[in-house]
């Protein structure tokens, strides 16, 4: 090969050589920032991945408080509930025993609630339903028991007993048209008092 040739050749092969650096250099270059992006963006994700499960954890959390205030609020209303029922259940033993005996108490408590339910009526011809072994204890007053409906009235007013019902105690009272009446048996009165006292207790467990 001659000088000439030579020094082409020589040329040559430093222009590549020196290409071949440029492009390895390029290459290592664009590798590091391929790196450098996909580590920012895997620190990005990171970041997301526990944000997001920072963000779920609140989230179940208050569920979770939620559920346990629900829950305490309802254990706290049914144990209010039994507490009410066991009240009326023995209430109700109570005015069994009462009812069923000759006490002057009873029998009193018997006139006020054929009273009070001929009052709601506006007095007038009224029909008066009680348990069998009421009529003697109540027929003898129905004289001043017409008196004190008329007092509170002001109609004229006139009792007379109906067929008998089946109850604790206490009484219905209704128009001779049977168009109006007012149940105040022992039964009727406790249910009213029970749903009063139920939503008493609805209030101040969720005001």
């Amino acid at each position: 090969m001659s000088a000439g040739t030579d020094k082409i050749v020589s040329s040559i092969m430093s222009d590549a050589q020196i290409k071949a650096e440029s492009i390895l250099a390029e290459a290592e270059k664009e590798n590091e920032s391929i790196l450098s992006e996909g580590e920012t963006q895997a620190v990005a994700e990171k970041e997301k991945i526990l944000e997001n499960a920072e963000k779920q954890a609140k989230m179940r959390y208050q569920q979770i408080i939620s559920e346990a205030k629900m829950n305490s609020r309802r254990m706290e209303l049914e144990a209010r509930e039994e507490v009410i029922e066991e009240a009326f259940k023995r209430a109700e033993e109570k005015l069994k025993e009462i009812a069923s005996s000759d006490s002057p108490e009873y029998k009193a408590s018997l006139e006020k609630v054929i009273t009070e339910a001929g009052a709601e009526i506006g007095g007038g011809d009224l029909v008066v339903l009680v348990k069998d072994s009421d009529i003697t204890k109540i027929k003898g007053s129905l004289p001043s028991i017409e008196k004190n409906i008329n007092n509170q009235t002001g109609a004229p007013t006139k009792l007379e007993m109906g067929e008998n019902i089946t109850t604790i105690g206490g009484a219905i009272v209704k128009t001779k048209n049977g168009e109006v009446e007012v149940n105040n048996t022992i039964e009727a009165r406790m249910l009213r008092f029970k749903k009063s006292l139920r939503s008493e207790v609805a209030g101040i467990l969720f005001k």
